[in-house]
């Protein structure tokens, strides 16, 4: 006894010596039998006449075959002949009923095993060795067997299709697809041959419990849908309905994520869904939802795959989670966070505005003038000055004290991110983007924004900061949508503005738009009446921290402190006191003079500032690059690669030092 794949790798072996003849019996009989099987179903033949026929069909296209049928009674413990027109009547006599058991003949072993169960010679296999079937086989010329089960949708047991022949023989592929395909359509009959009765109480049942069952997900707070494995909706439950205010018609509308979906989640998970739904495996996505009065809430939708016996997909169920809550608190909460980080910044590394010059005081009536307006204030100074701290007491004077205050550095975030970290991304924006991401213009929403460093800002992302002066709108990166933010610009540089507009690296746009209100700080040295209140602050500040006790301070100190020129101003100023402290060991402050005749010292050439002098490099090694390869950005021999940098951070910095790639190219 073999099994189907054991034959079908013996006939691999023993091959037809006319192969396309035999396929084209194989395919004349099926057809045949199949087109004369449905034609007697449609009439309402007798099963008995559709079976003779189906047996009757496939002998005539083959020699020396005899195919019969046998039905598994009610208890699934014998089979009864049902068809067989050229089964010998007394071999049907004698075998009948014919138990179903895994060593009772070919077809007492498929219907128990279920399996296909090829005998190429009764002389030899085991299966014929119990009760005298060989003997009896043989002596009616049978020689060969091969029995296919007939087997329900329900994987209940109908019967068996047997083919009968005279002579030993192993089946080829052909044979084997022909008494599989046989099969197929005596369990077609078979099954429509059952009472009319009987079929329609099952219907009757069927709709009854899809009734019952509607009735329940209906019953479900949780919007649920019903998918074909392309995601096109076939049903959806009541809570859809109420949600979205249409009809289950308009529900299963092609468009129907089109009118639902916000048109950003559509676009932003179109291809990954459209991937997921081919994968065949559950999975979720985040989008929102437009309920039936306009609002968009966000809900998490989980796909679950309903799949045949072959593993494929059959529908899939789609259940809706409403997350709006979740995806405001975290939203609030990134907001807090931000906002939190920036005072631990603040209350680390800023000092109280100390000092009572006349050049301070200009400065703060200058603040308690402006706080109380909603202008954009440009506040310009040197490294040091304290702009950040200016930019504060303006926030704290100014009527959004109680909302959020966001400093952002701007020369200290990667060109190519910032307009990311300003104005936030969608998932999927670009590489990295694993999730949604709010910028920091909306988690100041309500409050301030300081943009410290606004000259360094890429000429691209300047031109969104223009529009959100202008308009309040900005797009958060991957994002087609405008959000609308309720905010006040400050912003400070250490550059001259007027330079860098006329080298093409600042948009005079913007200056204008920022400069409503500028505030210019003085150095350290303009303010040379608050070194003493100064350094007192800073000594009783950092003694305290290192747990020191200073008394008094040398006069000589004093004086030093008063002579220098201080290029670092109150920075330069605070780390000199806190190592002072550091060293001292008694109770009295004093300096190493010696500090400041190094610092006194100066370079011989002119001095260029730093901002100005990095630029330079920066354009001598983007220059060197483009000529080498002769203009090329891209490519293995572009000027990207020789310099070890992305094709867009060197295309933005190209552009923001106003170099003009094109003189590199070689005709």
């Amino acid at each position: 006894m073999s099994t189907k794949s054991q034959a079908a790798s013996s006939a691999s072996k023993h091959s037809s010596i006319q192969p396309n003849l035999v396929e084209q019996q194989r395919t004349q009989s099926c057809l045949l039998a199949q087109r004369r099987t449905l034609e007697m179903i449609a009439d309402g033949a007798d099963l008995t006449d559709i079976l003779n026929e189906l047996c009757r069909t496939v002998d005539a296209r083959q020699e020396n075959v005899i195919s019969s049928v046998l039905l598994a009674d009610a208890e699934g413990k014998h089979l009864w002949p049902a068809a067989g027109p050229r089964v010998p009547e007394r071999w049907t006599k004698e075998i009948t009923p014919l138990p179903i058991a895994a060593n009772v003949g070919s077809c007492g072993a498929a219907a128990f095993l279920k399996k296909t169960v090829i005998v190429s010679d009764i002389v030899s296999d085991p299966l014929f060795d119990l009760n005298g079937y060989r003997s009896l086989a043989l002596s009616y010329g049978l020689r060969a067997v091969w029995s296919q089960p007939l087997i329900s949708k329900d994987d209940i047991l109908l019967g068996t299709f047997a083919l009968y022949y005279s002579k030993p023989r192993t089946p080829t592929e052909a044979d084997l697809q022909l008494i599989e395909e046989a099969g197929q359509i005596a369990r077609i009959a078979i099954e429509s041959a059952s009472s009319r009765t009987a079929l329609q109480n099952a219907l009757d049942e069927i709709k009854k419990s899809e009734g019952q069952l509607r009735q329940i997900v209906d019953a479900i707070p949780q919007t649920i849908m019903v998918l074909a494995p392309d995601g096109t909706v076939q049903y959806a439950n009541q809570a859809v309905l109420d949600y979205t205010g249409l009809t289950i018609e308009e529900v299963m509308n092609p468009d129907f994520s089109e009118q639902i979906f916000h048109p950003e989640d559509v676009e932003r998970l179109r291809s990954e869904r459209s991937q997921a739904l081919m994968r065949g495996v559950p999975f979720e996505n985040e989008q929102r939802a437009r309920r039936k009065d306009g609002v968009h809430r966000w809900f998490v939708v989980h796909y679950n795959p309903h799949l045949d016996e072959k593993g494929n997909v059959i529908r899939w169920y789609a259940t809706g989670t409403d997350i709006e809550d979740r995806k405001q608190s975290e939203e609030r909460m990134r907001n807090e966070t931000l906002a939190l980080r920036d005072e631990i910044d603040r209350a680390s590394m800023s000092e109280e505005i100390v000092g009572s010059s006349n050049a301070l005081r200009r400065i703060l009536a200058e603040v308690d003038k402006v706080a109380a307006t909603d202008s954009t204030v440009l506040i310009l100074g040197e490294t040091g000055t304290g702009k950040e701290l200016i930019a504060r007491a303006i926030h704290k004077k100014s009527k959004r004290a109680a909302q959020a205050f966001i400093t952002v550095n701007c020369a200290a975030i990667p060109p190519s991110l910032i307009a990311s970290e300003l104005f936030g991304h969608e998932k999927g924006a670009f590489t990295g983007a694993a999730q949604r991401r709010l910028g920091r213009f909306e988690a100041a929403d309500g409050g301030t924004i300081f943009l410290d460093e606004v000259g360094e800002l890429p000429l691209e992302t300047q031109i969104t900061l223009l529009r959100v002066l202008q308009e309040k709108k900005f797009e958060r990166v991957g994002s087609s949508q405008s959000t609308s933010v309720d905010i006040r610009v400050l912003a400070a540089t250490n550059r001259d503005l007027n330079d860098a507009i006329a080298a093409g690296t600042f948009r005079q746009d913007l200056f204008y738009r920022l400069n409503v209100f500028p505030i210019e700080m003085p150095s350290l040295r303009e303010r040379k009446d608050d070194i003493p209140l100064l350094v007192e602050y800073l000594i009783d500040r950092y003694a305290k921290a290192a747990g020191k006790k200073i008394m008094q301070m040398e006069r000589k100190t004093l004086q030093l402190f008063q002579a220098y020129d201080w290029p670092g101003n109150i920075r330069e100023l605070q780390n000199v006191v806190e190592r002072a402290v550091i060293l001292i060991a008694g109770d009295t402050f004093s300096v190493d003079e010696t500090w400041f005749t190094k610092r006194a010292k100066k370079r011989a050439g002119p001095i260029v500032p730093f901002a100005d002098d990095l630029a330079q490099r920066e354009r001598d090694l983007i220059e060197a690059a483009l000529k080498e390869s002769r203009g090329r950005i891209s490519g293995p021999f572009g000027a990207a690669e020789k310099l070890g940098i992305p094709r867009q951070t060197l295309d933005s910095r190209i552009k923001a030092l106003g170099i003009d790639k094109y003189r590199f190219k070689v005709p």
